[in-house]
Protein backbone atom coordinates (compact mmCIF):
# COMPACT_ATOMS: atom_id res chain seq x y z
CA UNK A 1 0.00 0.00 0.00
CA UNK A 2 0.91 3.50 -0.78
CA UNK A 3 0.13 6.67 0.14
CA UNK A 4 0.51 10.13 -2.63
CA UNK A 5 1.99 12.79 -1.12
CA UNK A 6 1.09 16.01 -2.66
CA UNK A 7 2.52 19.75 -2.06
CA UNK A 8 -0.38 21.06 -1.39
CA UNK A 9 -4.15 20.50 -1.27
CA UNK A 10 -6.57 22.93 -3.26
CA UNK A 11 -9.93 22.99 -2.60
CA UNK A 12 -10.75 24.92 -5.95
CA UNK A 13 -12.25 21.89 -7.91
CA UNK A 14 -15.02 21.95 -5.25
CA UNK A 15 -17.97 23.71 -6.71
CA UNK A 16 -21.31 24.52 -6.12
CA UNK A 17 -22.41 21.58 -8.79
CA UNK A 18 -20.25 19.08 -6.68
CA UNK A 19 -22.33 19.55 -3.66
CA UNK A 20 -25.07 19.49 -5.85
CA UNK A 21 -24.48 16.47 -6.87
CA UNK A 22 -22.84 14.62 -3.92
CA UNK A 23 -26.22 15.78 -1.74
CA UNK A 24 -28.15 14.49 -5.19
CA UNK A 25 -27.24 11.34 -5.13
CA UNK A 26 -26.63 10.02 -1.85
CA UNK A 27 -30.18 10.56 -1.73
CA UNK A 28 -31.36 8.76 -4.12
CA UNK A 29 -29.28 5.56 -4.54
CA UNK A 30 -30.17 4.28 -1.54
CA UNK A 31 -33.64 5.32 -1.44
CA UNK A 32 -34.58 1.27 -1.41
CA UNK A 33 -33.55 1.50 2.50
CA UNK A 34 -34.57 4.92 3.45
CA UNK A 35 -38.16 3.69 2.65
CA UNK A 36 -37.87 0.04 3.30
CA UNK A 37 -40.44 -0.03 6.04
CA UNK A 38 -43.02 1.17 3.42
CA UNK A 39 -41.35 -0.91 0.36
CA UNK A 40 -41.31 -4.41 2.66
CA UNK A 41 -44.82 -4.13 3.25
CA UNK A 42 -45.74 -3.32 -0.68
CA UNK A 43 -43.86 -6.23 -1.07
CA UNK A 44 -45.60 -8.27 1.10
CA UNK A 45 -48.64 -7.40 -0.13
CA UNK A 46 -48.20 -7.47 -3.64
CA UNK A 47 -46.03 -9.63 -4.50
CA UNK A 48 -47.55 -12.32 -1.45
CA UNK A 49 -43.54 -12.31 -0.22
CA UNK A 50 -42.90 -13.79 3.24
CA UNK A 51 -40.72 -12.35 5.82
CA UNK A 52 -37.50 -14.20 4.67
CA UNK A 53 -38.29 -13.23 0.98
CA UNK A 54 -38.65 -10.00 2.31
CA UNK A 55 -35.59 -9.89 4.23
CA UNK A 56 -33.86 -11.33 1.13
CA UNK A 57 -34.70 -9.07 -1.57
CA UNK A 58 -33.34 -6.12 0.59
CA UNK A 59 -30.01 -7.98 1.46
CA UNK A 60 -29.53 -8.58 -2.33
CA UNK A 61 -29.82 -4.98 -2.76
CA UNK A 62 -27.81 -3.69 0.01
CA UNK A 63 -25.31 -6.47 -0.41
CA UNK A 64 -24.52 -5.32 -4.22
CA UNK A 65 -24.41 -1.61 -3.34
CA UNK A 66 -22.01 -2.24 -0.70
CA UNK A 67 -19.82 -4.05 -3.41
CA UNK A 68 -19.45 -1.13 -5.48
CA UNK A 69 -17.00 0.07 -3.11
CA UNK A 70 -14.67 -3.14 -3.65
CA UNK A 71 -15.02 -2.26 -7.60
CA UNK A 72 -13.99 1.45 -6.72
CA UNK A 73 -10.88 0.65 -5.26
CA UNK A 74 -9.54 -0.49 -8.70
CA UNK A 75 -10.94 2.63 -10.40
CA UNK A 76 -10.55 5.32 -7.98
CA UNK A 77 -7.55 7.10 -9.45
CA UNK A 78 -7.22 5.68 -12.41
CA UNK A 79 -10.55 6.20 -14.61
CA UNK A 80 -12.63 9.20 -15.47
CA UNK A 81 -14.85 9.73 -12.45
CA UNK A 82 -17.36 11.23 -14.52
CA UNK A 83 -17.22 8.55 -17.26
CA UNK A 84 -17.69 6.05 -14.16
CA UNK A 85 -20.35 8.39 -13.17
CA UNK A 86 -21.97 8.19 -16.34
CA UNK A 87 -21.66 4.58 -16.43
CA UNK A 88 -23.13 4.27 -13.13
CA UNK A 89 -25.95 6.13 -13.87
CA UNK A 90 -27.19 4.40 -16.93
CA UNK A 91 -26.97 0.85 -14.85
CA UNK A 92 -29.01 2.41 -11.87
CA UNK A 93 -31.71 3.98 -14.30
CA UNK A 94 -31.75 1.01 -16.66
CA UNK A 95 -32.22 -1.32 -13.33
CA UNK A 96 -34.60 0.39 -11.90
CA UNK A 97 -37.26 1.29 -15.02
CA UNK A 98 -36.85 -2.25 -16.11
CA UNK A 99 -38.06 -3.74 -12.73
CA UNK A 100 -41.31 -3.66 -13.68
CA UNK A 101 -41.60 -5.89 -16.68
CA UNK A 102 -39.95 -8.53 -14.27
CA UNK A 103 -42.70 -8.39 -11.87
CA UNK A 104 -43.83 -10.69 -10.40
CA UNK A 105 -41.44 -12.92 -10.82
CA UNK A 106 -39.48 -12.84 -7.59
CA UNK A 107 -35.95 -14.38 -8.71
CA UNK A 108 -35.42 -12.36 -11.75
CA UNK A 109 -37.12 -9.54 -9.48
CA UNK A 110 -33.59 -10.38 -7.38
CA UNK A 111 -31.19 -10.32 -10.40
CA UNK A 112 -32.04 -6.70 -11.87
CA UNK A 113 -32.34 -5.31 -8.21
CA UNK A 114 -28.60 -6.54 -7.94
CA UNK A 115 -27.85 -4.88 -11.01
CA UNK A 116 -29.26 -1.67 -10.18
CA UNK A 117 -27.82 -1.91 -6.83
CA UNK A 118 -24.52 -2.30 -7.59
CA UNK A 119 -24.96 1.26 -10.02
CA UNK A 120 -26.43 3.05 -7.12
CA UNK A 121 -23.32 1.73 -5.04
CA UNK A 122 -20.95 3.38 -7.39
CA UNK A 123 -22.77 6.61 -7.30
CA UNK A 124 -22.86 6.63 -3.45
CA UNK A 125 -18.94 6.05 -3.89
CA UNK A 126 -18.30 8.67 -5.80
CA UNK A 127 -20.61 11.36 -3.80
CA UNK A 128 -18.55 10.28 -0.76
CA UNK A 129 -15.43 10.97 -2.65
CA UNK A 130 -15.94 14.19 -4.11
CA UNK A 131 -16.66 15.66 -1.14
CA UNK A 132 -13.39 15.35 0.83
CA UNK A 133 -11.79 17.89 -0.69
CA UNK A 134 -14.09 20.43 0.71
CA UNK A 135 -12.85 23.51 2.57
CA UNK A 136 -15.34 22.16 5.30
CA UNK A 137 -15.85 18.38 4.80
CA UNK A 138 -17.98 18.10 8.53
CA UNK A 139 -20.38 20.71 6.49
CA UNK A 140 -20.40 19.16 3.39
CA UNK A 141 -21.03 15.46 4.91
CA UNK A 142 -23.74 17.13 7.06
CA UNK A 143 -25.45 18.13 3.82
CA UNK A 144 -24.97 14.49 2.71
CA UNK A 145 -26.74 12.87 5.37
CA UNK A 146 -29.83 15.73 5.64
CA UNK A 147 -30.42 14.75 1.73
CA UNK A 148 -30.48 11.40 2.52
CA UNK A 149 -32.90 11.76 5.61
CA UNK A 150 -35.14 14.50 3.94
CA UNK A 151 -35.64 12.04 1.00
CA UNK A 152 -36.49 9.43 2.96
CA UNK A 153 -39.54 10.95 4.62
CA UNK A 154 -40.32 12.05 1.36
CA UNK A 155 -40.79 9.26 0.16
CA UNK A 156 -42.03 7.27 3.31
CA UNK A 157 -45.01 10.09 3.26
CA UNK A 158 -45.49 9.80 -0.54
CA UNK A 159 -45.23 5.78 -1.15
CA UNK A 160 -48.68 4.84 0.08
CA UNK A 161 -50.35 7.29 -2.31
CA UNK A 162 -48.44 6.02 -4.90
CA UNK A 163 -48.79 1.99 -3.89
CA UNK A 164 -52.33 2.80 -3.43
CA UNK A 165 -52.92 4.21 -7.29
CA UNK A 166 -50.40 2.72 -9.36
CA UNK A 167 -48.92 -0.46 -7.33
CA UNK A 168 -45.44 -1.67 -6.68
CA UNK A 169 -43.71 -0.41 -10.17
CA UNK A 170 -44.72 3.11 -9.26
CA UNK A 171 -41.58 3.96 -7.09
CA UNK A 172 -39.14 1.98 -9.37
CA UNK A 173 -40.37 4.13 -12.31
CA UNK A 174 -40.19 6.72 -10.30
CA UNK A 175 -36.61 5.95 -9.37
CA UNK A 176 -35.43 5.77 -12.66
CA UNK A 177 -37.09 8.54 -13.87
CA UNK A 178 -35.48 10.76 -10.70
CA UNK A 179 -32.07 9.31 -11.75
CA UNK A 180 -32.61 10.35 -15.77
CA UNK A 181 -33.28 13.77 -14.45
CA UNK A 182 -30.26 14.03 -12.56
CA UNK A 183 -27.85 13.31 -15.38
CA UNK A 184 -26.25 16.77 -15.65
CA UNK A 185 -24.86 16.37 -12.41
CA UNK A 186 -22.49 13.32 -13.36
CA UNK A 187 -20.39 16.46 -14.24
CA UNK A 188 -19.79 17.43 -10.84
CA UNK A 189 -18.17 14.29 -9.37
CA UNK A 190 -14.34 14.74 -8.60
CA UNK A 191 -11.67 12.68 -7.17
CA UNK A 192 -9.37 13.71 -4.11
CA UNK A 193 -6.46 15.40 -5.60
CA UNK A 194 -3.95 12.96 -4.61
CA UNK A 195 -5.45 10.66 -6.32
CA UNK A 196 -4.97 12.41 -9.16
CA UNK A 197 -1.37 14.54 -8.64
CA UNK A 198 1.30 12.05 -7.62
CA UNK A 199 3.87 13.87 -6.75
CA UNK A 200 5.73 11.40 -4.78
CA UNK A 201 4.79 7.86 -3.76
CA UNK A 202 6.24 6.93 -0.65
CA UNK A 203 5.44 3.34 1.32
CA UNK A 204 2.73 3.98 3.59
CA UNK A 205 3.92 4.35 7.69
CA UNK A 206 2.51 1.77 10.10
CA UNK A 207 1.71 4.46 12.19
CA UNK A 208 -0.86 5.51 9.16
CA UNK A 209 -2.36 2.06 8.54
CA UNK A 210 -2.84 1.59 12.02
CA UNK A 211 -5.54 4.81 12.37
CA UNK A 212 -6.65 3.72 9.10
CA UNK A 213 -7.89 0.31 10.23
CA UNK A 214 -9.38 1.97 13.70
CA UNK A 215 -11.43 4.33 11.35
CA UNK A 216 -12.99 0.96 9.86
CA UNK A 217 -13.64 -0.55 13.07
CA UNK A 218 -15.39 2.55 14.16
CA UNK A 219 -17.50 2.87 11.59
CA UNK A 220 -18.53 -0.63 11.31
CA UNK A 221 -18.74 -0.25 15.19
CA UNK A 222 -21.32 2.54 14.39
CA UNK A 223 -23.39 0.64 12.33
CA UNK A 224 -23.59 -2.47 14.06
CA UNK A 225 -25.13 -0.19 16.93
CA UNK A 226 -27.48 1.60 14.28
CA UNK A 227 -28.57 -1.61 12.90
CA UNK A 228 -29.22 -3.51 15.96
CA UNK A 229 -30.92 -0.78 18.17
CA UNK A 230 -33.21 0.77 14.98
CA UNK A 231 -34.57 -2.69 14.32
CA UNK A 232 -35.87 -3.51 17.66
CA UNK A 233 -36.86 -0.19 18.39
CA UNK A 234 -41.11 -1.20 18.10
CA UNK A 235 -39.86 -4.04 19.93
CA UNK A 236 -38.98 -1.59 22.61
CA UNK A 237 -41.66 0.14 22.21
CA UNK A 238 -44.00 -2.46 22.36
CA UNK A 239 -41.98 -3.65 25.85
CA UNK A 240 -43.20 -0.20 26.95
CA UNK A 241 -46.77 -0.80 26.54
CA UNK A 242 -46.80 1.02 23.64
CA UNK A 243 -49.35 0.00 20.83
CA UNK A 244 -48.34 -0.22 17.24
CA UNK A 245 -50.48 2.64 16.01
CA UNK A 246 -48.79 4.84 18.41
CA UNK A 247 -45.02 3.73 17.86
CA UNK A 248 -44.80 4.35 14.06
CA UNK A 249 -45.99 8.23 14.86
CA UNK A 250 -43.24 8.05 17.37
CA UNK A 251 -40.59 6.95 14.92
CA UNK A 252 -41.85 9.27 12.74
CA UNK A 253 -41.75 12.30 15.19
CA UNK A 254 -37.69 10.85 15.97
CA UNK A 255 -36.69 11.27 11.87
CA UNK A 256 -37.56 14.25 12.53
CA UNK A 257 -35.15 14.97 15.62
CA UNK A 258 -32.62 13.20 12.93
CA UNK A 259 -33.28 15.69 10.67
CA UNK A 260 -32.77 18.27 13.44
CA UNK A 261 -29.35 16.52 14.32
CA UNK A 262 -27.97 16.50 10.86
CA UNK A 263 -28.82 20.25 10.40
CA UNK A 264 -27.00 20.98 13.55
CA UNK A 265 -23.78 19.25 12.33
CA UNK A 266 -23.85 21.14 9.47
CA UNK A 267 -24.81 24.58 10.65
CA UNK A 268 -21.64 23.53 13.54
CA UNK A 269 -19.34 21.62 11.04
CA UNK A 270 -15.81 23.90 10.71
CA UNK A 271 -17.01 26.35 13.62
CA UNK A 272 -16.03 23.95 16.76
CA UNK A 273 -13.56 21.39 16.43
CA UNK A 274 -13.99 18.19 15.08
CA UNK A 275 -13.19 16.23 18.54
CA UNK A 276 -15.85 18.42 20.96
CA UNK A 277 -18.18 17.24 18.28
CA UNK A 278 -17.63 14.09 17.77
CA UNK A 279 -17.79 13.92 22.08
CA UNK A 280 -21.08 15.64 22.48
CA UNK A 281 -22.31 13.65 19.73
CA UNK A 282 -21.05 10.11 20.70
CA UNK A 283 -22.40 11.30 24.37
CA UNK A 284 -26.25 11.81 23.09
CA UNK A 285 -25.94 8.39 21.23
CA UNK A 286 -24.67 6.51 24.19
CA UNK A 287 -27.11 8.01 26.80
CA UNK A 288 -29.74 7.29 24.17
CA UNK A 289 -28.82 3.62 24.09
CA UNK A 290 -28.52 3.49 27.39
CA UNK A 291 -31.59 5.39 27.90
CA UNK A 292 -33.35 2.61 26.01
CA UNK A 293 -31.62 -0.25 28.07
CA UNK A 294 -33.05 1.96 31.66
CA UNK A 295 -36.35 3.99 30.82
CA UNK A 296 -39.77 2.50 31.53
CA UNK A 297 -42.70 3.53 30.20
CA UNK A 298 -44.04 6.00 27.14
CA UNK A 299 -42.12 8.98 28.02
CA UNK A 300 -38.81 7.46 28.96
CA UNK A 301 -39.20 5.42 25.65
CA UNK A 302 -39.77 8.69 23.30
CA UNK A 303 -37.18 10.53 24.87
CA UNK A 304 -34.71 7.88 24.18
CA UNK A 305 -35.68 7.05 20.76
CA UNK A 306 -35.53 11.09 19.84
CA UNK A 307 -32.63 11.44 21.51
CA UNK A 308 -30.97 8.23 19.40
CA UNK A 309 -32.30 9.14 16.66
CA UNK A 310 -30.85 13.12 17.09
CA UNK A 311 -27.41 11.58 18.23
CA UNK A 312 -27.22 9.17 15.41
CA UNK A 313 -27.59 11.61 12.64
CA UNK A 314 -25.35 14.54 14.67
CA UNK A 315 -22.47 12.77 15.24
CA UNK A 316 -22.11 10.97 11.52
CA UNK A 317 -21.12 13.67 9.46
CA UNK A 318 -17.75 14.46 11.74
CA UNK A 319 -17.11 10.52 11.77
CA UNK A 320 -16.90 10.43 7.55
CA UNK A 321 -15.37 13.48 7.71
CA UNK A 322 -12.46 12.02 10.45
CA UNK A 323 -12.10 8.76 8.63
CA UNK A 324 -11.89 11.27 5.08
CA UNK A 325 -9.32 12.93 6.66
CA UNK A 326 -7.18 9.46 7.20
CA UNK A 327 -6.56 8.83 3.62
CA UNK A 328 -6.18 11.30 1.30
CA UNK A 329 -6.33 9.47 -1.88
CA UNK A 330 -10.06 8.74 -1.03
CA UNK A 331 -9.73 5.02 -1.30
CA UNK A 332 -10.42 4.52 2.93
CA UNK A 333 -13.60 6.88 2.57
CA UNK A 334 -14.23 4.66 -1.20
CA UNK A 335 -14.36 0.95 1.31
CA UNK A 336 -17.39 3.13 3.89
CA UNK A 337 -19.81 1.81 1.59
CA UNK A 338 -19.06 -1.73 1.64
CA UNK A 339 -18.38 -0.95 5.84
CA UNK A 340 -21.27 0.89 6.39
CA UNK A 341 -23.36 -2.22 4.37
CA UNK A 342 -21.70 -4.62 6.77
CA UNK A 343 -22.52 -2.98 10.09
CA UNK A 344 -26.11 -2.76 9.20
CA UNK A 345 -26.35 -6.06 8.14
CA UNK A 346 -24.49 -7.44 10.69
CA UNK A 347 -26.40 -5.10 13.99
CA UNK A 348 -29.89 -6.79 13.46
CA UNK A 349 -28.14 -10.22 12.98
CA UNK A 350 -26.51 -9.81 16.48
CA UNK A 351 -29.31 -8.03 17.90
CA UNK A 352 -31.59 -11.08 16.88
CA UNK A 353 -29.23 -14.04 18.07
CA UNK A 354 -28.93 -12.36 21.15
CA UNK A 355 -32.83 -12.16 21.77
CA UNK A 356 -32.91 -15.67 20.62
CA UNK A 357 -30.17 -16.68 23.16
CA UNK A 358 -32.74 -15.57 25.84
CA UNK A 359 -31.08 -12.18 26.54
CA UNK A 360 -33.20 -9.06 27.22
CA UNK A 361 -33.63 -6.06 25.38
CA UNK A 362 -31.95 -4.10 27.92
CA UNK A 363 -28.82 -6.12 28.12
CA UNK A 364 -28.83 -6.14 24.30
CA UNK A 365 -28.68 -2.33 24.45
CA UNK A 366 -26.71 -2.39 26.83
CA UNK A 367 -23.79 -4.30 24.97
CA UNK A 368 -24.83 -1.81 22.09
CA UNK A 369 -23.63 1.18 23.93
CA UNK A 370 -20.26 -1.00 24.56
CA UNK A 371 -19.87 -0.80 20.72
CA UNK A 372 -20.49 2.73 20.59
CA UNK A 373 -17.71 3.32 23.27
CA UNK A 374 -15.28 0.80 21.24
CA UNK A 375 -16.35 3.23 17.82
CA UNK A 376 -15.79 6.50 19.70
CA UNK A 377 -12.34 5.25 21.04
CA UNK A 378 -11.48 4.08 17.52
CA UNK A 379 -11.60 7.80 16.12
CA UNK A 380 -10.49 9.46 19.40
CA UNK A 381 -6.49 8.28 18.86
CA UNK A 382 -6.00 10.73 15.80
CA UNK A 383 -3.16 13.44 16.36
CA UNK A 384 -6.00 15.16 13.53
CA UNK A 385 -8.82 15.50 16.16
CA UNK A 386 -5.94 16.09 18.75
CA UNK A 387 -4.75 19.11 16.58
CA UNK A 388 -8.63 19.69 16.00
CA UNK A 389 -9.82 19.93 19.43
Amino acid sequence: MTVVSISSASTATFSKLTLTALVAFAAITPMALLVAPALAAQLGFELRLGPPQVGTYFFVENGAFSAASLASLVWLGRANVRVIGASALAVFAIGNLVTPFVLPDYTSLLFVRAFAGFGGGTLMVLSMVSGQDAENPDRVFGYWVVGQLVAGAAGLFLLPYLFASFGLKSFYIALGVLTLLMSPLCKGFVVPISSRHAVSVHPVPPRVVLFAAMAIIAILAFYIVIGGVWTFASAAAAQNGIQNEATGGILAVASLFGIAGAMLATCLGGHLGRRSMLILGYAILLLAVLGLAVFAGRMGYIAAICSFKFGWTFVLPFIIAEVASRDPSGRLVASTTLIIGSGLSLGPLFAGMLLGSAWSLSAVFIAAAVIALLSFVCLSISPRLQAAG
